[in-house]
């Protein structure tokens, strides 16, 4: 506490010299790396409280000490980093699993720093990230400090420069975007989605790899999960305006499409609001947007329009086609004419295929009264054992 005040206090003499540097990180290494206590197999980051660490009174003195050591302009990167080694910022970084959340928020603010101090050291803080990550989707699905992760993420891409290197976009399409997969995402939603849309407003044209992303995870069994990445899809698609919806499009509006024919009211719901962002208007709602998207949603929202339960869903599917067809009558009716020939197609090939199987029902009856004795119709079917195997 002493050595803690004395540094927070200025003295008028250089307190931080070389040589007392190894002595420094060799007392952080000895009283903050240890084995943390694994989690408990019942713990739940959404409801349960986090375990506070029982010596935080101690650890808070040595986190306090180091930050004020690496903060110092006293200090210099390249000194430092003599006695700040690679197997160091490794160690660090395991820290993020620490359960007690203010030793997270210490750990964070300090690798920051580390990171704006430390040139030399960046593309090695970063991969070391992009491997607890791969730790965490692909092996254990646990770690305590992912959001706090996200967090510095957000400040470093905001610097990136452009154009974005190639081990930038890489560190995108493998690490971040494979962070909607984990079951638990709504915990660090918030901070990933910044990070995503800070590299879309870098370069709008990464909105190709965003969305591939995107559909490539998006949890087609959880509505819940489905909205916020609605939600998410939506700041990002803000952010980017012509050219680069052009690049999407087909895939945009397949993923809308799909979204409106939810079983899930909300998430129909969610979907349907696309047309009132003021951000998304200008794109999906101009007239020369609007013969290439209306095609593709204009049957799943004449379904909803035409007799949805929820009435809330059912007149935002109403309004939003009275807007087309108000502006293009024209493709408006081209729309409706193409879907009625759809679902007259739909039609008759459902009446052959029931024809169909009424008549293999009807020879299955008469093959029985026969025999003098009922035919299973399943029975006629070929089940799986009866393929013959194949060699590949």
């Amino acid at each position: 506490m002493e050595l803690a005040e004395y540094v927070n206090t200025p003295v008028g003499q250089k307190i931080f010299t070389e040589a007392l540097m190894p002595d420094i990180v060799e007392m952080v290494r000895i009283n903050v790396f240890r084995p943390l206590p694994p989690p408990a197999d019942d713990f739940d980051p959404e409801e349960d409280e986090p375990a506070m660490e029982p010596s935080w009174p101690h650890l808070q003195i040595v986190y306090e000490f180091f930050l004020r050591f690496i903060v110092s302009s006293e200090v210099s990167g390249k000194i430092a980093k003599k006695y700040i080694d690679q197997n160091f910022i490794r160690l660090w970084i395991e820290l993020f699993d620490a359960e007690d959340p203010r030793e997270r928020d210490y750990v964070k603010t300090i690798l920051h720093r580390m990171y704006g101090k430390f040139m030399s050291y960046r593309s090695y803080i970063r991969k070391a990230i992009s491997q607890v990550f791969f730790r965490f989707i692909y092996e254990t699905g646990r770690h305590n400090g992912i959001g706090e992760l996200l967090e510095i993420l957000g400040s470093i891409i905001n610097g990136f420069a452009i154009p974005l290197k190639q081990e930038h976009l890489q560190f995108l399409e493998r690490a971040l975007l494979p962070l909607h997969k984990p079951r638990t995402v709504n915990v660090y939603h918030g901070q990933l989605s910044y990070c995503i849309s800070q590299y879309v407003e870098k370069d709008p044209e990464t909105i190709v790899i965003v969305l591939g992303g995107l559909i490539r995870y998006w949890p087609w069994m959880s509505p819940t999960k489905q909205h916020l990445y609605l939600n998410e899809l939506e700041e990002i698609l803000e952010l980017v305006h012509g050219d680069q919806v052009v690049l999407i499009q087909a895939e945009l509006y397949k993923l809308l499409s799909n979204c409106i024919n939810s079983e899930h009211f909300q998430v129909t719901e969610r979907a349907l609001f696309y047309w009132n962002s003021e951000g998304l208007r200008s794109d999906i709602l101009s007239q020369n947007r609007a013969s290439v998207f209306l095609p593709h949603v204009f049957g799943a929202m004449q379904k909803v329009a035409q007799g949805h339960w929820n009435q809330t869903v059912e007149m935002l599917a109403q309004s939003i086609l009275k807007m087309y067809s108000e502006m293009d009558p024209n493709l408006y009716d081209k729309c409706l004419r193409e879907e009625s020939e759809k679902n007259t197609q739909r039609s008759a090939k459902r009446a052959a295929a029931d024809k169909k199987w009424k008549e293999f029902s009807d020879a299955a009856a008469a093959l029985g009264t026969r025999l003098g004795e009922p035919v299973n119709l399943l029975q006629l079917v070929p089940g799986p054992t009866s393929i013959p195997s194949t060699k590949s």
